[in-house]
This record gives structure tokens, sequence and C-alpha cells, in this order.
């Protein structure tokens, strides 16, 4: 068939299913608004058939594969799409839900002749694919077709032309879904069994942060009727990537599933009885000026977040437990005894698995109830004597020992009972803090791993937890999250190579996957990098050099674009006209909607703004806690870049003095944040962490 006849094939058919979807949508009526509960519970599902034909209505479908089942079945086409559609009054689908298991095909078969499989309800399903088509469409109309195999032609091996046609599309203020262009590797992620940690190591522009937004789509396709959208949560390294991820899950068709920081989940859970000591302080001191190994090794993070700290947690929660049950009788009168043995016995058989502090709770309820039966019993009713029994029961309680999470845990820095093996400016910084009623970043995970352990959840459990930027966490952090969930469900994420955070972070996944059996994890590697072209990857990967801990350098797509440009300028002055020049330049040439100019420190940035808004233009500059990335032209601190990604990127202190040798990692993620262009200025030095041979890819 030419490609003018499979135009306008396509085009017929994309008509034919638009005028069915709107059909179907016009059908639907007017919502509910009375109280009787069916006709809501009604409106509720006709509600969300609603939203999934006004998704398919924007875009129907984006691939067709035509499949046909061995031994006796006929070729058919099947098409690929966000929603599946099926005709009104009958079972015929005219558009799969890309979750679906046949829609699996799409994404696992790469050419060739030899037959595919896919696995359905009732066993492998095996068959011949004739056709894989890509189509594109946009506001109703078929804009692009591409097919990637056709039996019986002959095949050449060339790149995904669909996948390079996207791949090299602007980019805007927000994350889009890559449901059209999921790759087999990525597939397989999303696709995979719920009941485990999966484990994600990928490289910079992997779409490692896309996929396991998909999978969370998919496991609540598969299984619809075991978990839920409000029983899931996502959790991010800060509120602006969240406003950046926010339009993928409504894309796709799914809503209701919490999206938070580590830092306000765990304020809330503790019920706000600490705050936080400003992040952007520690984020300043950290990132503001370069820092050493040996610094990052001694640092509160890194001991506070280690599994050695939570056996002392441990160690203290179980002396506490030790001292739940009186070890002596109570007697509120002459003659009325109760046991030890008996107290034991209440609270080792009766409360079970429950927290410590509702089993303590349950325990002096249970106390109480006793004087009061044995009160009754004995015909006790002189109001003097019942009085002096319920003075020594209150007496008699407050010898049970009662904590908060806060109060518990200061017991570890101050005091008799204070744990000599932590360092003493720690334990004095800590104590100091916890005194007025403030934590830092590193005192959340065993906060709520303390209050979990006391208190549980008080809120169902996680049916499923995302992690993102998990190079970042401590083991001490997964532990709590662990405690959150009654059987491992997590896609936990991440990029050893963007480890910035490396007084608190991990160096190997080793040091998270250990926290779980091995049947109850898996793992895998996105080594591909989609974002940026040939030029900038191969760069930013001779930047780290010999990478650590078994991660392998990012692989790019072959998708080549302009070389790397490298200028050194004499002085800071000119550097400002060459950052006012470049980024005029790059406006003027219409090629890029979304521009970085990256700076090592947040003073530097400040100077940079006020310099591109005396030239006229309209900058937005990134700071800390930041709720929304809003697009265009922004000047972003290095350290705030990680997880954005720009059309085009502009370092501007790429000198020796900004960039030290324990910074390859930071230069690296401002370097792999540009998709078709990067350029780096410098005065004096310029930093080692760029090699010589480098420098032959500039002009």
């Amino acid at each position: 068939m030419s490609v003018q006849s499979a135009y306008q094939e396509e085009k017929e058919r994309l008509a034919s299913s638009l005028s069915e979807i709107v059909s179907q949508l016009q059908a639907i009526g007017p919502k509910y608004t009375g109280d009787d509960f069916t006709e809501q519970m009604l409106d509720l599902q006709r509600e969300e058939r609603k939203q999934r034909l006004e998704v398919a209505h924007r875009e129907p479908y984006f691939g067709r594969i035509d499949f046909q089942e061995l031994p006796n079945g006929e070729a058919k086409p099947l098409y690929i799409g966000k929603a599946g559609v099926a005709k009104a009054g009958g079972n015929e689908l005219i558009v799969i839900d890309w979750r679906a298991p046949v829609a699996s095909l799409f994404y696992s078969f790469t050419g060739g002749n030899d037959s595919a499989t896919y696995e359905s309800p009732d066993g492998e399903i095996e068959g011949l694919v004739h056709l894989k088509r890509n189509l594109m469409v946009r506001q109703g109309e078929l804009v692009r077709l591409v097919d990637s195999f056709t039996r019986g032609q002959e095949e050449e091996a060339v790149t995904d032309e669909f996948l390079l046609y996207r791949l090299g599309e602007n980019k805007d203020n927000k994350l889009r879904d890559i449901v059209s262009t999921i790759q087999h590797e990525q597939d397989r992620i999303i696709r995979s069994e719920r009941s485990k940690a999966l484990f994600i190591q990928g490289v910079a522009g992997s779409g490692k942060t896309t996929v396991a937004l998909h999978r969370l789509a998919f496991l609540l396709y598969q299984y619809a009727d075991r978990m839920r959208a409000e029983r899931m949560v996502i959790f991010a390294p800060n509120r602006m990537f969240l406003d950046y991820i926010s339009g993928v899950l409504p894309e796709l068709g799914v809503g209701d599933i919490q999206q938070t920081t580590f830092t306000d989940w765990a304020l809330a859970l503790l019920n706000h009885e600490v705050a936080l000591t400003s992040s952007a302080d520690a984020l300043a001191y950290w990132f503001e000026q370069p820092r050493t190994a040996e610094e990052a090794a001694i640092s509160s993070g890194r001991i506070k977040g280690a599994l050695s700290f939570k056996a002392i947690v441990d160690q203290r929660i179980s002396e506490i437990e030790s001292r739940i049950v009186p070890v002596i009788p109570f007697e509120p009168l002459p003659g009325l005894l109760l046991k030890p043995e008996k107290m034991e016995e209440w609270y080792n058989t009766d409360y079970g698995e429950e927290s410590l502090m509702k089993k303590r709770d349950r325990l002096a309820s249970r106390i109480r109830r006793w004087l009061e039966s044995t009160l009754k019993e004995k015909g006790v009713h002189d109001k003097k004597l019942r009085a002096k029994a319920n003075t020594k029961l209150n007496a008699f309680q407050k010898k049970i020992p009662a904590f908060t999470a806060p109060q518990l845990y200061a017991t570890l820095f101050h005091g008799k009972q204070a744990d000599s093996s932590i360092p003493k400016a720690i334990a004095a910084e800590t104590t100091a803090r916890l005194k007025n009623g403030q934590a830092e970043a590193a005192d959340l995970a065993p906060l709520v791993y303390i209050h979990l352990k006391l208190y549980g959840l008080n809120m169902s459990a996680y049916d499923h937890i995302v992690i993102d930027e998990a190079q970042d966490y401590s083991p001490f952090q997964l532990e709590a999250l662990r405690l959150c969930q009654s059987t491992p469900s997590m896609t936990v994420l991440g990029d050893l190579q963007q480890g910035i955070h490396d007084y608190a972070g991990i160096q190997s996944w080793d040091q998270l996957t250990d926290l779980f059996a091995s049947e109850q994890t898996g793992y895998f590697e996105l080594n591909r990098s989609y974002r940026s072209t040939m030029e900038i990857i191969e760069f930013a990967n001779r930047i780290l050099g010999a990478m650590g801990g078994g991660v392998k350098p990012a692989v790019p797509v072959f998708r080549s674009g302009d070389p790397v440009d490298v200028e050194s300028y004499v002085n800071d002055d000119q550097r400002l006209l060459g950052i006012r020049q470049t980024v005029r330049q790059w406006q003027a040439s219409g090629q890029y909607d979304t521009i970085a100019v990256i700076g090592r420190t947040t003073q530097q940035c400040e100077v940079i703004y006020e310099a591109l808004l005396e030239e006229g233009l309209s900058p937005s500059i990134v700071r800390s806690k930041q709720p929304e990335y809003g697009g265009g032209l922004s000047v972003v601190p290095v350290y705030l870049s990680k997880g954005l990604e720009f059309d085009a990127v502009l370092i501007c202190d790429a000198e020796d003095a900004s960039y030290g040798a324990h910074d390859a990692k930071l230069l690296y993620v401002g370097c792999t944040r540009a998709l078709h262009k990067l350029k780096l200025l410098h005065t004096g030095e310029l930093t080692k962490l760029i090699a010589p041979e480098q420098l032959t890819i500039a002009p």
C-alpha cells in the first residue's frame, strides 16, 4: 500500500472513530444533582466514562498493530490509545487501552518475521504481526503516520523515526506522558508484578519518572479489584517537581493519587509536633560552596540515615517496651490486688500486633476497667474509698511510660540515657533544636519510624509507593516507609550518577535493596537516554569519568545536534555580557521554547537574574521551596535543576573554583538538563572536570 493510500485509509478510520466517540459523549446526558444514593453512584460511573471518552476524543489512538492469532486466526487491525473505547451497545473495541495485555505487542514487538507472543488472562497467545504503525493525531487531524514494520517488506536497520520525531519536539513547563513512545525495556518495568519493591537505576533522560507514573496507571488497570488510587502515594524531591509532573496522570485518566514530598508527608504524620529548620539554609550549606567527601561522610544526614542509627533507635524502643508493663502489683485498697503477671498476660495476649502506645493505652484502660469491676464486685460504694482507689490508680498509671516521637527521640541525645556513640556536636545541635520544637531534615526518618512504632499509621496501608530521586534517600527513610505497607509494593527510582545529596543519600543500590528479602525485589537498569543529543550525552559522560557502584554511562539515542560550546571570558562583567548575548541569540532563533541559565549558587543566580531584567528580558528565577516551574526563560541554581529539562541550557560558571573534584555530579546534572543545546561559560581556569579532549567538540 502506498503512503498516500495509507493516509487516506487512516483518515477515514479516524473520522469514523471520532464520530463514535462524540456520539457516546452526547448520549451521557447532564450530571445528576439529586439525593438518591443509587443514582449518585451511577452518576460517578457515568462521569468516569465521560472522562475516558474526553481523553479519547483529544487523541483517539497513537498506534496500530495488525495481529493474526495462530493457528487459525485472521490478521486484524488493533488500534492502541490512552483509553479503551467500545462501540455503543456492543463489545467490539474500536480503541484498545494501552494497558490491556494485547497492547503490550505494540511495545514489545521490534520487527522480524518470527511469531510474537503476549500474556493474556487465558495464558500465552502466539501470533504474527503484519503491520506496526505509529500515528499522531492532533485536534482531530491525522498529522503523522510512520510504519515501523510491514510483513513481507525488507527491513532497514534504522532508528525509530517516530521516536526521533517526538524527541526532537520542544519542551513546555510540564512533563509529558510517553504512552505513544514507550520502549520495550520501559514497558517491562511498567507491567511488572505489583507485590515487589522495584528498584530502577536510570540515567539522566531515560524516562524513569515517566515510567513510574505509567506504572501507577497500569497497576490501577490491571489490579482494579485490589488497588485503589487513594491508597497510592508518590514521593517527589520538591513541590516544584510535583507541579512539573502534575499533568501526566490526569492525561492517563488517573486521579486521587497522593503526591507529596517526604518532608511534607513526615511533618503531617507527626501532627506537626516539630517544625523543620530552614531547608533552604541546609541546601545552601551543602551546595553554595564545594564540599569534600570527608565532610559528607561525617554529616548529620549520613549518620542519622544509616541502619546503624536505626539499631540505636530500635534498642531505645525495646527499652521503653520492656518498662510498659509494671513489675509491681497494683493495690488500690487493702485486699484488692492486681498482679504483674495478669497485666503481662493482657499486654502480650490480648493486644496482638498493635503499636506500642496503643497497647500501653489499652493496658491502662484495662487496669481502670478492672478497678471498676472489682469495686463493684466487692460492693465498695463508699465515695471516699472509691476516690482513694482512683487516686492510687492515677499514680500507678503515671508509672507506665508514655512518649511522643520527639520525646523518645530526644532521650538519644541528652540526659542519662543519651547514646554515647552519637558524636557530641551532633547530639548537642539536635538537643537544642528539639527543645525549640524543631528538627532538621535528617531527623524526620527516625522521628517517623518512632512515631509508627509508637502509634501506627492511623490510616489504611499504602497499596503502592513511588519514590523518585531515591538515590538521595537514606536507608532509614526507606525503612520508615516500609512500615506503611503490609506487603512490599514499591517503585523506587533514581540515578546514582545524579546523587548530589551525598551528605545524606546512598552510594550503592545495595544499601536499599538489602532492606528486603531477595524474592521481594526487582532491579532494572535504564541506560539509554532519550532526552539529550548524542553530543550532549557524550560530553556529560566524560565529566563523570569512571563511575563507581557498577553504574553504566548513559547511551544516547542516535539523535545528533549542535556541538557543545565552551567559551572563556576575562572577567565577570564580560561573562554577564556573554550571558545576555547568548540568551538573545537563542530567543531570536525561535528554536528553543524553554531556556535555562544555570548558576552554581543562589547568589550568582540573583546577579544573573537582575542582569537579564536590565536587558529587557523576562526571566523567572527558581528558588528553594518554589511551588511551580513556569517554563520560558529561567535562571536556576544547579542543585535545584535536577528533574527538570529544557530545550537549551547555559552553564554560566564552569570554572575550577565553582566545580571542584567533588562536584562532578553537580556539573553532570546541569549539563544533562539540555535537550538540544548546551553551552558553558567560564572565567579563569576551566574546571578540571572537563577534560581537554572534550573541548574538541566545541567550535
